[in-house]
């Protein structure tokens, strides 16, 4: 068992970021413990990694632990996944005097987290399509049970030659609809073809990136983007036909009706560079305000 102790230099609101993984039925975490069990992939292989929060918000210390991996290449994948490198109090400030500053005040300090695995969250993007929170999770969950697996008590998604390998009938049977399983299956047969490479999407610019994806059949620019968020880190989208999004607008602005996707692309053109960082807040303040 590695055991590594790392101390950030900066103030990191641990406890919001996990009101907001708590979310997802598939994350092992304890809330009151500042615990979470991280499914990473390392050299394409499966590490879990067990965090434990031991400082505080203002003095943030992480105890990591895990078997059978490189200790470099998993800190540094957990100090990417967990935005450790990222001044959370100059983001917020960057925000001073625009329609969001009351939420960067109320949320100042919460990092925005990257799904622990690439593969994972693009299926998992897919899988969430137009449909409301509860029952996307419950989708998704279902699936990783399904054609996933388990490894010291932490789940992991499958890899994609599992899921290419699957029948339509087979994702109809946990109420995927006809259309969203073969999207699932389609896109991992490209991966696992090596006809999509996730990875290079790292060295595109956004806009080419968002396109490589907009080209497979299922993927429209609400996936490609959150996908390009959650997935690949990126720290400067805001992706406006996202309901929850425009929900928490309404909420901000006290308006009567949700705005249109043209009316939050206006809005949000005043935000670089850190536009993830916005849609993370509007989402936090409808879906896990802080108590």
């Amino acid at each position: 068992m590695a055991t590594v102790t790392i101390e950030l230099v900066r103030p990191y609101r641990f406890d919001q970021a996990l009101k907001r993984l708590s979310i997802d039925p598939l994350l092992q975490l304890n809330h009151e413990h500042q615990e979470l069990f991280v499914p990473l992939w390392i050299d394409d292989k499966p590490v879990p990694v067990r965090m434990l929060q031991t400082g505080s918000m203002e003095r943030p210390v992480f105890q990591l632990e895990w078997d059978e991996a490189d200790e470099k290449a998993v800190t540094s994948e957990v100090a990417r996944l967990f935005q450790w490198e990222t001044d959370l109090g100059a983001v917020a400030d960057a925000f001073k005097g625009t329609e969001l500053d009351p939420l960067f005040q109320q949320f100042r300090h919460t990092p925005f987290i990257c799904d622990f695995q690439r593969y994972g969250s693009l299926v998992k993007t897919i899988i969430h399509q137009q449909l409301n929170m509860t029952f996307a999770f419950t989708l998704s969950t279902r699936f990783v049970h399904e054609t996933g697996f388990e490894k010291s008590g932490v789940w992991f998604y499958p890899y994609p030659e599992t899921t290419a390998a699957l029948g339509v009938a087979d994702l109809r049977e946990l109420q995927f609809s006809g259309r969203k399983a073969e999207y699932v299956i389609d896109t991992s047969a490209l991966i696992a073809e090596g006809r999509l490479s996730l990875d290079s999407l790292v060295l595109k610019d956004k806009e080419e990136a968002v396109a490589a994806l907009k080209a497979v059949r299922g993927i429209g620019r609400w996936t490609a983007e959150n996908f390009l968020m959650f997935g690949l880190g990126e720290l400067d989208l805001f992706p406006v036909q996202d309901i929850g999004l425009q929900n928490g607008w309404k909420k901000l602005r006290g308006l009567d009706q949700k705005p249109k996707a043209e009316e939050l692309d206006y809005v949000a053109k005043a935000w670089p560079p850190y536009r993830t960082y916005a849609a993370l807040y509007l989402w936090e303040s409808i879906e896990s305000p802080p108590l």
